[in-house]
C-alpha cells in the first residue's frame, strides 16, 4: 500500500522487510561516502524506527521507496524533522538514499519533486531545505534539479569530526 506514488516510483511507511536491503546499502561504502561511516545492522533498525516514529507522529517520513514495475525496494526519499543545533533548526528537511544499482536512472530527481508536491499540497508545508556537505555533487544536482536554492555554507555540528564533510550547504524552496 502506497501512500502516493510519482511516476516510476513508490512512497510507504518501513516494513521488516526493509531491515536488510537497507542495511546492506548502509554497510556500502560508496553508499555512505558522504556520510562520516557505514552504519551497523543495530543503527539501521534504529533509523527505521525514528522514521516509524515521525511518520506516526507527523505523517512523513524519509519514505521507504520501490520501483512501481517491480516491487523493488531502491532505498528511501522523503522529509523528515531536523532537531539538531543551527540557526536553522528545527526545520523539515528533503533527503534520500538509493542503492547503487539505481543510481543515474533520476529516482532521486524523480522522487523528491514528487516529496516537495507532498509537502506542500497535502501537509501544507511552507518551506523544505537541504543539507548536503560541500563535496556531495550529485545530492546538490539534484537539489538544484529540484528547483532548491542555495542559502548558505555552514559548518554541521555532527560533522565537526568529519573535515572532509564538515562544510555543508544548505539550500531551501519555498511553497
Amino acid at each position: 500500500d502506497y501512500l502516493f506514488t510519482s511516476d516510476r516510483l513508490g512512497f510507504r511507511n518501513w516494513q521488516e522487510v526493509d531491515l536488510a536491503p537497507l542495511s546492506a546499502m548502509n554497510a556500502d561504502a560508496r553508499v555512505m561516502e558522504f556520510f562520516p561511516s557505514t552504519q551497523s545492522e543495530e543503527m539501521t533498525v534504529a533509523f527505521i524506527e525514528r522514521m516509524q516514529i515521525q511518520f506516526s507522529e507527523h505523517g512523513f517520513c524519509y519514505f521507504a521507496v520501490d520501483v512501481l514495475e517491480s516491487g523493488e525496494f531502491i532505498g528511501f526519499i522523503g522529509i523528515a524533522k531536523q532537531t539538531f543545533e543551527a540557526e536553522f533548526t528545527p526545520c523539515i528537511d528533503i533527503g534520500w538514499r538509493i542503492a547503487p544499482a539505481h543510481w543515474q536512472k533520476g529516482y532521486a530527481t524523480e522522487g523528491a519533486k514528487r516529496c516537495l508536491a507532498f509537502a506542500f499540497d497535502t501537509l501544507e508545508l511552507d518551506e523544505i531545505v537541504a543539507i548536503a556537505p560541500e563535496v556531495n555533487k550529485a545530492s546538490i544536482h539534484v537539489m538544484k534539479k529540484i528547483g532548491m536554492q542555495k542559502d548558505h555554507t555552514f559548518a554541521h555540528p555532527l560533522l565537526k569530526d568529519c573535515p572532509t564533510l564538515v562544510n555543508c550547504e544548505l539550500w531551501g524552496v519555498k511553497k
